[in-house]
């Protein structure tokens, strides 16, 4: 990877994290979509008396199986939720137990180095085109940001309930960093094509 496309990669994610930091603390986006529990307190407590230490990702109604169960147990049991669906609640739970890591610094530093890996990769994606025109290079890493937001939020809408509103606040902050990407690294990669990019220094 030449110095010009490391360097866009660099000062893409930098303006994506500065946007992300301000979308998520100074903008009311980042907490579109959320909503606190009625009655919160005996809530926690049923879960802290439920899960303990458990940390994880949990699923309900749940199938109920071992895990060593056969298919036709699978088959039957996802027949027996379906049925369940119609008079039981039904949703997804990310459960932490007390002491968990709140806002820090390594989540922060585990941020940047993700929006540096999308940046790189963009960028490195718009170095191997033709692209002369910079709305054109904005417009193809836009493109790839498209792509990266639609495949796991739309996804996730669809089959786990997410609500609408938080869904499309989300897709359109993480499409706003990859085009505010595409205006700093469009101007840093300029014009070269492939081949001369691949030999530059």
């Amino acid at each position: 990877m030449n110095k010009r496309i490391l360097l866009a990669g660099v000062l893409g994610a930098i303006a994506m994290f500065i946007w992300a930091s301000i979308a998520h603390m100074v903008l009311p986006l980042g907490e579109t979509g959320f909503k606190q529990i009625p009655s919160e307190a005996t809530v926690l407590s049923s879960l802290q008396a439920s899960l303990g230490t458990n940390s994880g990702l949990y699923i309900y109604p749940g199938l109920g199986l071992p895990a060593n169960a056969t298919r036709q147990q699978k088959n039957e049991a996802m027949q027996a939720v379906e049925q369940k669906l119609a008079t039981t609640p039904s949703g997804i739970l990310i459960y932490h137990p007390p002491g968990e890591e709140g806002f820090s610094a390594r989540r922060l530093i585990t941020e940047f180095i993700t929006e540096l890996a999308e940046a790189l990769i963009a960028v490195f994606l718009l170095s191997q085109t033709r692209i002369s025109s910079y709305l054109g290079r904005v417009g193809f890493i836009a493109l790839v940001g498209l792509a990266a937001v639609i495949t796991t939020n739309v996804s996730y809408w669809n089959w786990y309930g997410f609500p609408s509103n938080y869904t499309l606040t989300y897709m359109f902050t993480e499409f706003t960093g990859y085009v505010i990407v595409g205006l700093v690294a469009a101007k840093v990669v300029g014009r070269s094509s492939p081949v001369a990019l691949s030999r530059a220094a």
